[in-house]
């Protein structure tokens, strides 16, 4: 097969999306399939590789540190060089020029779909928009083939479109991300962790106000954040006096996979996250998580090596000192099932079950 993959706002920094689309598209060369990536760049530019075809098409940068394609002719130029057997999609609407060429030329076309855009709206804006996005999400539902999702939370706004849909979780690498040869020593400071993007969509405002309210209840306790983005200046007030550090972005898996292992329990508490890389990578490690109790990362854990809450600092704080009591009297049990939970989730499944979409398009 030749599957083309698309993406926006992928850049230096990027988390979840970035690693999903990479680590999806060397699996499918692995298998023996050629493979195009088309995302934004700061100039247009080839690149042939063991990651396939990269063409980055020159985009104007967005506020946000990210990069947007504007020129969808370039796209469809792009696409039409390589001429794939399918595409793979990873943006819900600034893409959806690729999604039109190949249904004017009959190619399969996937939409994998990384966000909630109805509960994310629900996040910024003070008006109702839920009937928009669902009409959206109609228009797109009849534009592709097929609708990937990645849980069950996040297949929830498809409801009543007509797509074609599917559940396919991602996955985690197991071998970068490890528990190492031995646990971190106790320590009577809680260790907390939070890694991820610091833009509102990914909830580090939640993280870190629940930290301020374990230091308001006099808890012993320090919470490390690593990550970029453009709210670490109101983060920082957030935080005030309370022993939150922030690191900024780690760009060595390796460094993040050791933070990890240094600390008690991670937190991944946004209660729109569509899926949790974050979730996935701190239980590879052997480090237990507090989530929120909705939202997709809370169906990637369970009971033995999670808590979870309503997305609240007050309740978080709660959940995080039933953690930390579990910790204390159970740690290495606590770890290892971590570990256990991290491992329903191989990248190479996620590959396949990605692999057999594409098939099913070429037939």
């Amino acid at each position: 097969m030749r599957i083309a993959q698309l993406a926006n706002f992928v850049g230096p920094t990027s988390g979840g999306l970035r690693r999903a689309v990479d680590k999806l598209g060397r699996g499918y060369i692995e298998a023996g399939h050629s493979r195009l990536l088309i995302i934004p760049g700061p100039a247009d530019s080839v690149t042939n590789g063991d990651a396939g075809t990269i063409v980055t098409i020159a985009s104007p940068a967005l506020s946000s540190g990210y990069r947007m394609v504007i020129d969808t002719r370039k796209v469809r130029q792009v696409l039409s060089r390589f001429g794939p057997t399918s595409i793979e999609v990873s943006d819900k609407w600034t893409m959806s020029a690729a999604g039109q060429w190949a249904k004017k030329y009959g190619v399969g076309s996937i939409l994998l779909s990384h966000e909630r855009l109805d509960d994310m709206a629900s996040m910024f804006l003070q008006f109702e928009v839920s009937g928009q996005i669902h009409l959206l999400n109609r228009w797109l539902a009849n534009l592709y083939d097929r609708v990937v999702v990645t849980t069950r939370y996040s297949a929830g706004e498809w409801m009543n479109t007509r797509a074609n849909l599917m559940v396919q979780t991602l996955g985690v690498d197991l071998d970068e991300f490890t528990p190492g040869e031995q646990a971190p020593e106790p320590s009577q400071t809680l260790r907390l962790i939070y890694a991820g993007r610091l833009s509102r969509e990914k909830s580090p405002h939640l993280a870190v106000a629940t930290a301020v309210e374990l230091d308001r209840r006099g808890v012993d306790m320090h919470l490390n954040v690593y990550g970029t983005g453009p709210h670490v200046e109101e983060l920082r007030s957030l935080a005030g006096d309370a022993p939150v550090f922030f690191h900024g972005y780690l760009d060595s898996r390796a460094e993040l996979a050791e933070a990890y292992r240094a600390s008690d329990i991670s937190l991944s508490v946004c209660p729109a996250e569509t899926f949790g890389l974050a979730v996935l990578e701190a239980l590879a490690c052997g480090t237990p998580v507090v989530t929120a109790d909705r939202g997709g990362a809370k169906e990637l854990v369970d009971n033995s090596c999670a808590e979870w809450a309503s997305p609240d600092p007050v309740f978080l704080a709660d959940a995080v000192l039933r953690m930390s009591e579990r910790v204390r009297h159970d740690g290495s049990s606590l770890r290892l099932a971590a570990r256990t939970c991290a491992e329903r989730y191989p990248w190479e499944a996620a590959v396949s079950g990605m692999l057999a979409v594409h098939e099913d398009l070429c037939t």
